[in-house]
């Protein structure tokens, strides 16, 4: 473990960098409590701000269920996500996801551009994300794709026909263009060259197919404006409230923090920057795919079908969203 102090002057143009100039692990702390209190009590650290994605979030949580052996765990902790899957429970929004966001609508773009001219052609793309279908369907807004498949809405081989006989019927038009997203998880069988493969033999005579896989291109890149203030207002609310903590926690000159609240994640909801204990959000947590149970976004999902021409109803009432939450609920236990 490597511990180093810093000033202003050290941060200086780090706005503009990628989240990666922190370094990063994605090993859990459970099998190091030792070594972690040791460097805890070497060093006298008060407090612990950890930035990153679902495994600081795992990693707090261990951290927690430490605190009743090693008593130098017991201060106060704050998590923070950053990560461009915006897979952590308790934010609606992870810093760097902006950033991915825009990388792939970008590229998604070029790839329709670079065809122009060109016989009828459709792309199949496949993003980031692990289980979390956020990029694939933003994108596929923002990019105007005709399908995202991700793995929080179960689709079977004839949906996947559906969409196909669908295109084909766009493409005889005067439709020149098609975009098909998949998220890199959303199915262990209907896999990138799957979906490829079923256009391509589909399409013949009609349109012909092309396939990209992103890959890590989608990490790099400088942060886009959201995601530096992002950032910046995260940093500057979590330093004042674990700041706080510490004064709370501190008795006869010692820091000793040992309840729910004392260990919490920062995350957006609707808009307000808010701290909520880690405690509270296990039973928010599907930890197995490492996603929310409940996410935001799904219910934009029909937008997709209706921007792709596809004869379906709106509703975006908190009523349909949670029918779509209970049906995908009851399709993945169907599965397992």
């Amino acid at each position: 473990m490597r511990v180093e102090d810093i000033s202003w002057d050290t941060v200086g143009g780090w706005t503009g960098l990628g989240g990666s100039k922190l370094g990063t692990k994605r090993t859990l702390p459970k099998k190091y409590f030792e070594e972690i209190s040791a460097t805890i009590s070497n060093f006298g650290i008060h407090g612990l701000i950890i930035i990153g994605g679902f495994e600081a979030f795992m990693g707090s949580l261990e951290l927690m269920d430490g605190r009743a052996k090693f008593e130098e765990l017991c201060i106060p902790i704050c998590v923070i996500p950053a990560t461009v899957s915006n897979n952590v429970p308790g934010s609606d929004f992870s810093i760097g996801a902006d950033t991915a966001l825009n990388t792939i609508t970008t590229t998604c773009d070029r790839i329709k551009q670079s065809a122009a001219g060109t016989k009828r052609r459709v792309f199949i793309i496949e993003t980031m994300g692990g289980y979390c279908g956020y990029l694939a369907t933003m994108a596929g807004l923002a990019a105007g794709a005709d399908a995202a498949y991700i793995f929080e809405e179960h689709f079977s081989i004839h949906d996947l026909q559906i969409n196909v006989e669908h295109l084909t019927e766009k493409m005889k038009t005067t439709v020149k263009r098609g975009l098909v997203l998949r998220n890199e998880h959303c199915n262990e069988n209907y896999t990138t060259d799957f979906i490829y493969n079923l256009y391509t033999e589909e399409g013949k005579g009609i349109f012909d197919c092309r396939k990209n896989v992103l890959g890590h291109m989608q990490q790099g890149g400088a942060p886009t404006p959201f995601d530096r203030n992002f950032g910046t207002k995260m940093g500057a609310k979590s330093v004042a409230w674990i700041t706080g903590k510490i004064k709370e926690c501190s008795r006869h000159g010692r820091i000793f923090a040992n309840t729910a609240d004392s260990a919490c994640l920062l995350g957006m909801r609707k808009r307000s920057l808010v701290f909520q204990p880690l405690t509270e959000l296990k039973e928010q947590t599907d930890f197995q795919h490492r996603i929310p149970k409940e996410q935001w976004w799904l219910k934009l999902r029909p937008i997709l079908k209706i921007l792709a021409k596809y004869n379906i109803e709106l509703d975006t009432s908190e009523k349909a969203l949670m029918e779509h939450v209970r049906q995908k609920r009851i399709s993945q236990e169907s599965n397992i």
